[in-house]
């Protein structure tokens, strides 16, 4: 295959007049001047041992989050990840055929797919899975879309609570649907949903589904969700869940969920500028149909010995569009074998030893801040597991973790939608968490810093 070769100038004058334009700054107006990466400082005509120099010059500038106190938490978990993870991953069976969706992928790939499918239905006490999905706020789209097929509405149901970012993504699924979405406040004391005023949302008529999350946007387990059901009735549940979570909590398909979803990123990969993620999709037996992506059964071959197949393509490549369930055209093949490598390395009682560690470490670390003036720790009264919100009663939420970064602490992130007229006059909120990659020193330093940073903040009015 030749190598690509720019268009000369004139080629390209030609091209931008066709289309109304002088030049190619003309191209790209509507993309504002202090979001554009530029040149990069490389500049023209020059050779390639000093590109690649001046490059690895720009990029030493970078600061890996391994080089931090790192209390991140939220759905992208920085967690250690055992090196017999990528030494099977790296495989030359699987790595270059990590992404298959023909129907002669092959044997292996499918039955790792049918294999990681089996967990996910474990995990979440449902019926059946899919082959993976691109994101866990994708998976939450393509639920609310499910919802939507099953039952009838033009209502869809959300914590007030729920990732701001998770939100956004929920809204554009619904542009074109004629879908409302529509926000379930919480208490300010525990940061759970008034099962009250969802039944009486739900009794208004025109729901078609409710989405809940295990832990909450807040890091707390809501109690109240046992009953959840049991009030809505008929309406759809969807229930977006942690998987290192469900190791010690009851599975959401024993409780009412009729659909589970989430991201698995956690198990197997780590944190890379926000990817790449891993959609993990399960739903009950009637529904399965409806469901989107792909799915991998097991059956038997002409000579009796199981065998793999892709059993569901309800993409629209494969049937009608006018019958597809969704545009999902691929899956996260390659994550989803690490989703399973993982979960198999470490164990089921090994991933509920992590999560009580996890647990133990959040208490130390809600203690140690707690008692600085200016932070409220835990912020909500409710059960948590590794990750809580905190209150900050001095100064903003963003203002404090920036003068921690400085210190090279990463506390956490600011809870608050940071879209222009989004978070304004909300609380200050941050979620913080326990990880495996920090202990006591560095729950110490953190609240040392923390009281440092607070110091000479003025209190709240």
């Amino acid at each position: 295959m030749p190598r690509w070769i720019p268009d000369d100038p004139e080629t390209e004058l030609a091209l931008l007049t066709e289309i109304g334009l002088a030049n190619a700054e003309e191209l790209f107006s509507d993309v504002p001047r202090r979001i554009r990466l530029g040149r990069m400082g490389v500049g023209p005509g020059r050779e390639e041992i000093d590109v690649v120099r001046t490059v690895d010059k720009i990029l030493s500038r970078n600061r890996p989050y391994t080089g931090f106190a790192n209390f991140l938490g939220g759905r992208i978990s920085p967690r250690f990840v055992p090196a017999a993870v990528d030494s099977i991953l790296l495989r030359s069976e699987f790595y270059t055929s990590y992404t298959p969706y023909q129907p002669e992928a092959s044997q292996g790939m499918l039955q790792a797919l049918f294999e990681f499918q089996s967990l996910w239905v474990e995990l979440t006490g449902l019926d059946a899975a899919n082959a993976s999905l691109y994101d866990g706020a994708t998976a939450a789209g393509e639920a609310m879309l499910l919802s939507r097929r099953i039952h009838e509405g033009d209502r869809f149901l959300i914590p007030a609570s729920l990732p701001w970012e998770e939100k956004s993504v929920l809204a554009n699924y619904a542009v074109g649907t004629g879908a409302r979405i529509e926000e379930l406040p919480f208490d300010d004391r525990t940061g759970r949903i008034d099962l009250e005023q969802t039944k009486t949302a739900v009794a208004k008529g025109g729901v078609f589904g409710i989405l809940v999350d295990v832990p909450n946007g807040f890091g707390h387990v809501d109690e109240t969700l046992l009953d959840l059901k049991s009030a809505i009735g008929t309406v759809p549940l969807t229930v977006v869940a942690d998987p290192l979570a469900l190791s010690v909590l009851s599975a959401p398909g024993d409780w009412g969920a009729d659909i589970v979803v989430g991201e698995g990123q956690g198990f197997g990969a780590s944190p890379s500028f926000g990817g790449p993620l891993l959609g993990l999709f399960a739903c009950r037996r009637e529904h399965l149909r409806f469901s989107p992506g792909r799915i991998v059964g097991a059956t038997r071959d002409a000579e009796g010995r199981r065998a793999f197949t892709l059993t569901l393509q309800t993409r629209e490549q494969h049937i009608r569009r006018s019958r597809a369930t969704s545009n999902i055209c691929t899956n996260q093949s390659l994550l989803a074998l690490a989703f399973v490598v993982y979960a198999t390395t470490v164990g089921p009682k090994g991933l509920a030893a992590l999560e009580r560690s996890l647990s133990e470490k959040a208490r130390t670390l809600a203690s140690a801040l707690g008692t600085i003036d200016g932070l409220r720790a835990p912020r909500f009264d409710a059960p948590y597991l590794h990750e809580f919100a905190v209150g900050v009663t001095r100064g903003t939420a963003k203002g404090f973790l920036d003068r921690l970064r400085r210190k090279k602490i990463l506390g956490g992130h600011p809870l608050a939608d940071p879209r222009p007229g989004r978070g304004d006059g909300g609380p200050e909120l941050f979620l913080t968490a326990a990880t495996e990659f920090v202990g006591e020193k560095e729950i110490a330093k953190f609240a040392k810093t923390a009281r440092t940073a607070l110091a000479h903040v003025p209190g709240a009015a």
